[in-house]
């Protein structure tokens, strides 16, 4: 299940509006702002299946910030699915604007993919490969994966032990054509298109440039990979 969150849309708050009268935003209701932020952004993890802790930093009681005469703002100013410490930007928008950086301390829980076995570098995934388990979301800057099917076919970096969590960086896309593979050769100008048959001379995924020998001709061209034994070169 892919997760959706919004957690860079501003949340307007449904406190009450501290009055032009006021002397100032006091730092508990800047607090108070971050953690009516935080609950309601834990409570859309829940829906999604996900369990999370939150924590707001200390706030200095002598902070005298302009009185707001609307209802706080807040937001994250990072990605708290991947650092366990993101700020939460509070700010007003009134007539006297302005912007604080709240510290907080984020836990997530959730399903994620991990190895179901030693898996080698090279080693090319299937689904029985990898495993549903629940893990700290946000522990890695490098994000995890949590779907099977996004894996499958994936070429595995590195090699990693049995639960190694799955992330992006741990994976690599097959190459769409090896060396001395028998490819198409399609030279195209808009929606005109000649083809003929090649060989490659090197390895190379798809989007990536490659040397090709056109059989016919016996030149050698660059061409770009466009899929398994097919490349593309501009006319």
């Amino acid at each position: 299940m892919r997760m959706r969150i919004i957690f860079l849309a501003a949340l307007c708050l449904s406190l009450s509006p501290i009055t032009l009268s006021s002397e100032r935003t006091s730092a508990e209701a800047i607090r108070d702002a971050a953690q009516t932020f935080l609950a309601e952004w834990s409570r859309t993890l829940a829906a999604e299946g996900y369990t999370s802790r939150y924590e707001v930093g200390a706030i200095d009681s002598r902070i005298a910030l302009a009185a707001c005469n609307q209802g706080l703002n807040a937001e994250f100013a990072g990605d708290p699915l991947q650092t366990t410490s993101p700020s939460v930007l509070v700010s007003c928008s009134g007539e006297r604007p302005w912007r604080m950086y709240v510290t907080t301390s984020v836990e997530v829980h959730g399903p994620a993919l991990i190895a179901a076995r030693p898996l080698a570098r090279g080693e090319r995934l299937t689904p029985d490969l990898v495993t549903v388990n629940s893990v700290q979301i946000n522990a890695s800057r490098r994000g995890v994966l949590t779907r099977k099917e996004s894996v499958s076919g994936m070429m595995m970096r590195r090699p990693v032990n049995a639960g190694t969590v799955m992330t992006p960086d741990l994976l690599e896309a097959p190459n769409a054509i090896e060396r001395g593979d028998h490819v198409i050769i399609t030279a195209r100008s808009g929606s005109f298109s000649v083809s003929s048959r090649g060989k490659a001379l090197a390895s190379a995924g798809v989007g990536e440039q490659v040397l090709v020998e056109n059989l016919r001709s016996s030149r050698t061209v660059k061409a770009r990979a466009v899929g398994p034994g097919r490349v593309e070169i501009p006319m």
